[in-house]
């Protein structure tokens, strides 16, 4: 297994993970308590966090706006403007039963305990198993991890959106359902290779 390059990413096929259909976006008790009922039953969900861009120097970030958690057939968005949100995704990350797979997710997990006061636990690093499984120097991020393993090309076009506005428009629903349940398509496609 070895990282490609960025002209072979480009000419992969692109990644093609939920639809607007598939993403559940928690705005509300009802939401949580749906959302609740089917990821507390998962043994692994991939994870990532959305923050607001900061393009000032020495501004500073106001920490996770969203987290999004997934697993192979539906993604679950939580905006942390909503409380029954916020609450259903601290108990997910801090079940111990439940892994969260993700790439580069020791900066989520810092600021999630830094600004949330969510202490994230059960989790793994694609970036870090990937760069061993690679025999690379470097850690290995979604878009390469994504090209690596299930031989398509991870779109990022609303990665430097306004991740602070709501309502989120379709494409940033999209993009980041995808980062989530591309998380969770790579670290089981590893674990099926074993």
């Amino acid at each position: 297994m070895k990282r490609p390059t960025k002209d072979e990413i480009k000419a992969l096929p692109l990644y093609k993970g939920m639809s607007l259909d598939d993403i559940l976006i928690i705005e509300n008790e009802l939401d949580a308590a749906k959302a609740l009922s089917n990821l507390e039953r998962e043994a692994c969900l991939g994870f990532d966090t959305e923050s607001k861009p900061i393009f000032r120097k020495g501004e500073v970030s106001p920490g996770p706006t969203l987290i999004q958690l997934a697993t192979q057939r539906q993604a679950f968005l939580f905006p942390v403007r909503f409380p029954s949100a916020l609450a259903t995704a601290r108990a997910i990350l801090s079940n111990p039963n439940i892994k969260k797979v993700g790439f580069g997710i020791k900066g989520d997990n810092k600021e999630l305990r830094n600004k949330l006061d969510i202490d994230i636990v059960n989790t793994e690093d694609l970036s870090v198993k990937l760069k061993g499984l690679a025999g690379e120097k470097n850690m290995i991020g979604a878009r390469a991890g994504v090209a690596m393993v299930l031989k398509s090309r991870l779109g990022k076009g609303a990665q430097r959106s306004n991740w602070g506005a709501y309502p989120l428009k379709d494409n940033q629903i999209l993009y980041a359902a995808n980062d989530a349940h591309s998380a969770i398509c790579v670290a089981q496609t590893i674990n099926a290779l074993k």
